[in-house]
């Protein structure tokens, strides 16, 4: 969402983010739930469209799978929290990624690093 709107807050530090991945040529892996997401709730959909073509050819796209949700499913109703998030952790989990990135600080570590941009920067500098 950052990247897509220059008013958000967190839009230049994502491009530093960004930057510095690309530059460390570190994969940046993105669920198939997060384009729809995206496409919901941004409204220029042209652009997200044009979003959606250029990260196709440089990022990731991964798939849930049953099992994720499956446990994702269990932890929510056992814990009563987001199912979302939690599906979120899970597979970033799943495809061993180094930190799952977020603004959303309801995120709770499910097994992975939770990091907000400037802690994904500072974790890359030292990687």
């Amino acid at each position: 969402m950052d990247i897509l709107d220059n008013k958000r807050t967190g839009h230049r530090d994502v491009f530093k983010l960004l930057e510095l991945l690309f530059s460390k040529n570190i994969k940046i892996l993105i669920n198939e739930d997060m384009l729809s997401t995206i496409y919901y709730l941004v409204k220029d959909k042209e652009k997200v469209l044009k979003f959606f073509e250029v990260i196709l050819n440089d990022w990731i796209v991964v798939p849930f799978e049953k099992e994720i949700i499956k446990k994702a499913i269990k932890i929510s109703l056992e814990k009563s929290v987001d199912f979302e998030n939690v599906l979120q952790c899970l597979c970033a989990k799943k495809y061993n990624c180094m930190a799952l990135i977020t603004c959303d600080k309801k995120f709770i570590d499910y097994g992975i690093k939770i990091a907000n941009y400037n802690e994904a920067i500072h974790l890359l500098t030292k990687y």
